[in-house]
């Protein structure tokens, strides 16, 4: 048996492997000697989830006490269940215990979602080849060595090196759509000795061996060779990309191929181009741990402050074991150093409300309940394919409101990708196809008899060389003929055939094909050497002498024909720049002006030209291509000048122009994501002509931008030295628009050495265009921005799985649900229908998500600031004894239950601006860049705030309710008996009655969108407060062990002093602020400010109960809560069925409205109807 053999320029670089190579026996069938270890290899299991049912717990503990008040307030409650502590460890364990499974319960469902998702992937049927049988299985239990076999129109389940196909050449045709994002037919080829073997007998009799290198993610390199075994022979043909078929690509034109599974599973190419998951965490998280530091900080200084003055104090006799607390044997020979942790401690569990802890488990709840809302927009409805918005993860709500650079596909993501004729130039004459016809510009059809009369010898002969000069391929999917009825072709203009599809090597190929089709001359396929067409009914064939493939260097490609006549022409099409020079004779200004203006209106163009040769010169044509082809030294470059001695003194026919159809209102979701100050970057597997015509044609690139080009650099100073002169140009021409266009050869060169030189002048250029990218290029160009100096927030967005690693890489990832699979909208954060959604998505999403966590995270802050402060000034009044101000049962519902609803409801309603007037005016977003709403300067005010109110509440409760001054409901001065009454149960009670209050007001101040919901929750956490006291302290519970608030409340309710109390407090703590608003909303408003005046009408806008219940097609989702809701509260007299019939819920777009159309989405909720509610 062949031994194994190490490639030199193999590098495989997958850590389990121990040789550079791998041997694949085919059909598995092993060496039968004792010395062979088989080698051990992944199976076919795709994995994009983060857990399994056996790590679940642990690993989710682990991420969970990664944060910083998880970790901190388990610490707290294992202190409180070691040591003596004011506070019960229940105040702790129950609100932590409550936060991590409310978060895990979110983590687990969202990764079932991608469980249900891998094991569609996983489950789905295959055939192979196993004990001489065809045998049906799964995807994940394909094994390396299986034959595997696959249908017409089905994907590759694993990586393939091609046996054989249905096709007697052993050839088959593919799309990668899926992983490059071209839509080209590409051809893959099995070597002769397996090509043979078409059915399942032969493949079993197959031994062959095919080694190959490790697997590596370049998706364009493969290097291998397979060793045949026939008549005890063994013979030995090299493979390489053309021979192996990728996982992810899709079988065309080709009714079935066997091939040899060489990569499986998470081995494949495609998944060695997704990056590894990992977790992404949102400005605001991390702005949130930063400022849980800083308190973390607070919380210390107040423990340790407080035991330094508690034994400052106690340094007195007196005040250290006064009479009616005396010490214990045990506590007078206790350890300084021991009491004084034991003490520290103590101050710390007393004090460490200020860490909010239920502030995680908010900002989960606002996070998932709000996810829904995208969901349920019907601005990201999308009718023609039923497709809805979907969140695939939450945690990243926010983030949308702070992209600063989109990175987008280009194929399927902003164009459709379908391409259609419209116009073309031949010797001079403009001409565009209508109904088929090819008609002079200005001409109408008004010729019944088709477009034969209009079209002479040049106008054919064009058409011929457009039909003949291409590589496509046709397949006839026709339906079953009666018996006799053996022509394939239905007859309009002489020819067509309802029946045949053709698959091109780009999409431009098919579309002029498809047009001369239309016209009238057809190209009706190719059978070995001989190429056939139709002209006008009449059946031509031309052999094919030799084929001059496209490369990027030339920009064209060339057939060379025997014509029907016997003589010999080539026909030749490319990019103008790349024919024109090349042509001596034909209209050449003419047709120069025409690929000009045919450019402007953003159509891709082609020029075709011709040359005819003598017997002579063909024999020199023939004999230069042979010899270069068969050069076994420096081949690429001889056939270059073969190719250019050839392609030269051309007579040139014309040019076409094709449109590629873009996807509705891209120009105008580009122009509103530049006004909301965010840069636009297409990254793109395509050609480079192609993809700047798109630029051009989608608004990416202006006609007025000075475009520069880094393209086909080859060596690190080339490309340096590039560098530096559009660095300088870009200096020189500082007050114009610059775009940039980069390959990614020159991409590689660019990032590595001169990152920060690549940087300066992509910074300095308003769009930028790569082109010809790798997927994992895609990747790093992400990472580059993200991780420079600015750090700014990405987005991706992408509908194949060539975008997976870019979408995985940015800050947030969108996935197109497009037709390129489903691997891009499985693998991202967001997945929306079409690219105009984005719009949406970013601009009023993304606002009102980034400006409701940011009110919430602080307001957090801020209301436990004004819960544990007063705790630390009550200490110095109670000599440090660690004595609580509030009760334990007040210390634990204070966030869970009495305001916890409003900041909730805020943080899931709320909106600063109408939803029209943000998509209106997308300037509106660069107001809440940079994270500039979790400033540390608004954090700063918000600290202080708490602080001043907390000082406030103390010191007002503690003057106002101080000596002589408490009344009894009769109005009695109580004296004697004044400390059964004024306790400090009801000091304290009286403190938190005022600060429930002002919290829950503060964040009623802060709301600037009412609806029935907000003032349920403000009102109603107030009275659950008041309801809740009454409750537990006016009846005594058996199964509490003590009731220290027994009748406090009561009593403190009876006192009209402390209603007076509670009412000044109040007053003076949110005076300040309303001050504050409206000197500042008149002096000096923001943009956003300003913007809140303008609404849209009320009759475009849905009711609160539409806005609730209102889904798809005006379909109402709860009509019977709502009709029962809207009746009780008097505001909808027919309840939500006028949900069917209400014009505000239509969704259809007519051509005549403006991009920023009416939102219909369920947050559409008026000022006006606002108000009402």
């Amino acid at each position: 048996m062949c031994t194994k053999h190490c490639f030199d320029d193999c590098q495989g670089f997958d850590p389990p492997h121990q040789s550079d190579t791998r041997t694949v026996y085919v059909a598995n069938r092993f060496p039968q000697n004792g010395h062979y270890i088989p080698q051990r290899f992944a199976d076919n299991r795709i994995i994009s989830s983060k857990y399994t049912v056996w790590n679940f717990v642990p690993k989710n503990m682990f991420e969970q006490f990664r944060r910083i008040a998880n970790f901190y307030f388990l610490i707290i409650f294992l202190v409180q269940l070691m040591i003596d502590t004011p506070t019960s460890p229940i105040t702790s364990g129950l609100p932590l215990f409550f936060v991590i499974t409310v978060t895990a319960i979110k983590q687990g469902y969202e990764d079932w979602l991608r469980h249900k998702a891998d094991n569609e992937v996983n489950g789905a049927p295959v055939f192979v080849v196993r004990s001489g049988s065809l045998v049906q299985t799964r995807s994940k239990n394909i094994r390396v060595g299986d034959i595997v076999r696959v249908a017409k129109d089905e994907t590759f389940p694993v990586d393939l090196v091609l046996l054989s196909s249905d096709r007697a050449d052993g050839t088959c045709h593919i799309t990668t759509a899926s992983l490059d994002g071209e839509t080209n037919l590409k051809t893959h080829f099995s070597v002769p000795e397996t090509s043979v073997c078409q059915s399942v007998s032969q493949l079993e009799a197959l031994q062959a061996v095919v080694e190959c290198q490790q697997p590596e993610a370049d998706l364009y390199r493969f290097v291998g060779r397979i060793t045949v075994i026939q008549h005890g022979e063994e013979i030995v043909r090299p493979l390489g990309p053309e021979n192996l078929l990728l996982r992810g690509a899709r079988l065309k034109n080709t009714k079935e191929i066997f091939g040899v599974a060489v990569y499986t599973g998470m081995e494949s190419k495609m998944a060695l181009n997704y990056k590894c998951k990992s977790q992404k965490r949102s400005a605001v998280e991390k702005s949130m741990n930063t400022f849980l530091i800083i308190y973390l900080v607070i919380l210390l200084f107040e423990a340790i402050l407080s035991t330094i003055l508690k034994y400052a104090w106690q340094a007195e006799e007196k005040w250290n074991e006064p009479f009616y607390n005396q010490k214990t044997e045990q506590e007078r020979n206790s350890s300084p150093i021991l009491k004084f942790i034991s003490d520290f401690l103590a101050f710390l569990v007393l004090y460490n409300f200020i860490i909010p802890i239920s502030l995680y488990v908010t900002v989960e709840m606002q996070k998932f309940l709000g996810s829904f809302f995208i969901g349920w927009d019907l601005d990201l409805y999308h009718e023609e394919s039923d497709q809805k918005a979907q969140v695939n993860t939450s945690d990243l709500n926010e983030e949308l409101g702070q992209v600063e650079y989109v990175f987008t596909d280009k194929t399927g993501t902003l164009t459709e990708n379908e391409m259609h004729f419209r116009e073309c130039s031949i010797k001079g004459t403009k001409y565009r196809e209508v109904n088929g016809k090819l008609l002079p510009e200005g001409m109408t059809d008004d010729s019944p008899d088709g477009s034969v009369a209009h079209l002479i010898g040049d106008e054919v002969l064009f058409l011929k060389a457009v039909s003949l000069c291409h590589t496509v391929q046709i397949s006839y999917d026709q339906p079953d003929l009666p018996l006799g009825a053996s022509d394939p072709f239905s007859h309009v203009n002489g020819f067509s055939s309802n029946h045949m599809e053709y698959y091109a090597s780009s999409p431009d190929e098919k579309a002029l094909v498809e047009a001369t089709k239309r016209i009238g001359v057809a190209f009706t396929g190719s059978r070995g050497e001989t190429m056939e067409i139709n002209t006008f009914g009449k059946l031509e064939k031309y052999k094919l002498l030799h084929l001059l493939e496209f490369d990027a260097n030339r920009r064209r490609m060339s057939v060379i024909l025997q014509t029907p006549s016997g003589g010999t022409v080539l026909f030749t099409k490319g990019a103008e720049s790349a024919i024109l020079p090349f042509a001596t004779s034909g209209e050449i200004e003419k047709t120069r002006l025409h690929v000009d203006e045919f450019a402007l209106k953003g159509l891709r163009t082609l020029v075709v030209a011709c040359r005819h040769f003598s017997p002579e010169e063909y024999m020199d044509v023939d004999k230069r291509l042979t010899a270069a082809r068969t050069a076994l030294q420096q081949r690429e470059e001889k056939l270059q000048e073969a190719f250019d001695f050839i392609e030269r003194d051309l007579q040139l026919l014309g040019a076409t122009a094709v449109e590629d159809k873009l996807q509705d209102k891209v120009q105008e979701t580009i122009e509103a994501l530049r006004l909301a100050g965010i840069k636009v970057w297409v990254l793109t597997g395509d050609k480079h002509e192609t993809a700047v015509s798109v630029s051009l044609s989608c608004g990416h690139f202006h006609r007025t931008m000075n475009i520069l080009e880094l393209l086909q650099q080859r060596s690190d100073n080339e490309c340096a030295e590039q560098l530096r002169r559009l660095a300088r140009r870009i200096k020189e021409d500082h007050v114009i628009q610059h775009g940039l266009v980069v390959d990614g050869a020159s991409l590689s060169l660019a990032l590595r050495e001169h990152e920060k030189l690549f940087m300066e002048v992509c910074k300095n250029c308003s769009a930028v265009l790569c082109c010809r990218m790798a997927p994992l290029q895609k990747a790093k160009v992400v990472r580059l921005l993200k991780t420079s100096p600015e750090k700014p927030i990405t987005l991706a967005i992408g509908d194949g799985a060539n975008d997976v690693s870019m979408i995985q890489e940015a800050h947030v990832g969108i996935g197109i649900m497009g037709k390129e699979g489903r691997q891009a909208v499985r693998n991202s954060d967001y997945a929306i229908a079409r690219f105009k959604f984005l719009a949406k998505l970013l601009l009023v999403h993304g606002h009102f998500y980034y400006i409701r966590i940011a009110t919430l995270v602080q307001y957090f802050f801020y209301k436990n600031v004004c819960f544990i402060t007063p705790q630390f000034l009550y200490q110095f009044f109670c000599l440090f004894s660690q004595q609580t101000l509030y009760d334990s049962v007040y210390l634990t519902l204070y966030n869970i239950c009495f305001t916890s609803l409003p900041i909730l409801v805020y943080s899931l309603f709320e909106q600063l601006v109408h939803p029209h007037v943000l998509q209106s005016k997308p300037c509106l977003y660069r107001d809440i860049r940079k994270n500039s709403l979790l400033s540390f300067r608004t954090f700063l005010y918000w600290t202080v705030l708490g602080f001043c109110h907390a000082f406030i509440f103390f010191f007002g409760s503690y003057i106002l309710m101080g000596e002589d001054t408490t009344l009894m409901g009769n109005g009695q001065i109580l004296r004697a008996n004044r400390q059964l009454m004024f306790g400090n149960w009801t000091f304290g009670t009286l403190v938190f009655t005022v600060m429930v209050i002002t919290v829950t007001l503060k964040i009623a101040l802060e709301t600037h969108f009412w609806t029935w919901m907000h003032h349920f929750v403000t009102w109603g956490s107030i009275a659950f407060y008041f309801i809740f006291s009454l409750f537990y302290g006016g009846i005594i519970w058996p199964f509490l062990h003590t009731q220290d608030m027994y009748f406090v409340f009561v009593q403190l309710l009876s006192s009209g002093s402390a209603w007076f109390a509670i009412i000044i407090i109040v007053i003076i703590c949110l005076s300040p602020d309303v001050f504050k608003k409206v000197l500042y909303r008149h002096l000096q408003p923001t943009s956003t400010q300003k913007s809140q005046s303008l609404s849209a009408p009320p009759a475009q806008a849905l009711s609160c109960m539409e806005s609730l219940c209102c889904y798809q097609q005006g379909q109402s989702g709860c009509s019977r809560l709502a009709s029962l809701l809207d009746q009780m509260t008097g505001h909808c007299k027919a309840g939500a069925s006028n949900c069917h019939t209400s014009s505000r819920c239509n969704r259809s777009w007519s051509d005549t409205e403006t991009f920023y159309s009416n939102d219909r989405s369920i947050l559409t909720l008026s000022p006006i109807e606002g108000t009402r509610c």
